[in-house]
């Protein structure tokens, strides 16, 4: 028995919904310096242990995030999009999660899936492209697409509403709090894939 593979709760799903930073990419170490340097330049840090407490927000949330907690006044969208061009310019470093690409293979063609980030949709798609995968999830759900970001279901109730299958038969690939939150909240099952 492969010591890597993710053991699925049982059901007869009718669409997986993935996260991508972290469960579909190994990102999150890029994401983490990307963030760091960012925070950095604008005058802030960021502790490794937060940057991992808060993953699932979007960007912006983030930053507010860290304003709130440390008494910051970082300006989110300087600090975020500055974030975002750091983390862009390492794409060339991204690789796969192999115990979640078995599951994308196997089931791919038989049940529609669906990225749930809180990423931004280019940044969403420029990863996919990098590790040949975009034409995989024809429903991509970014930072963009709702109003509240995880823990709230929004995230996970779009996807869904747009591949047309009942929150209940959708499985979640998640493996931040925050997003095992918001997919419990939205009344799906999912699937944990450890860091």
């Amino acid at each position: 028995m492969d010591t890597n593979a993710l053991a699925l709760p049982a059901g007869n799903f009718k669409a997986y919904l993935f996260d991508m930073d972290g469960t579909i990419a190994d990102t999150m170490p890029l994401h983490f310096v990307s963030w760091t340097q960012a925070v950095e330049e604008a005058g802030g840090t960021f502790p490794e242990d937060l940057f991992y407490a808060w993953g699932g927000v979007p960007l912006i949330g983030v930053v507010e995030n860290l304003n709130r907690h440390f008494g910051y006044k970082l300006d989110p969208a300087a600090v975020a999009h500055r974030k975002e061009d750091l983390y862009l310019s390492m794409l060339d470093q991204v690789t796969p999660v192999a115990s979640v690409l078995e599951h994308v293979h196997a089931q791919y063609g038989k049940i529609p899936f669906a990225i749930v980030s809180g990423s931004p949709r280019d940044s969403i798609r420029r990863t996919l492209t990098t590790l040949n995968l975009l034409s995989y999830f024809p429903v991509i759900v970014g930072a963009e697409d709702y109003k509240q970001g995880k823990p709230n279901p929004e995230p996970f109730l779009t996807a869904a509403a747009r591949l047309n299958v009942e929150p209940v038969d959708c499985l979640v690939f998640e493996d931040a709090d925050a997003g095992i939150r918001a997919a419990e909240a939205a009344g799906m099952q999912w699937v944990h894939v450890p860091s």
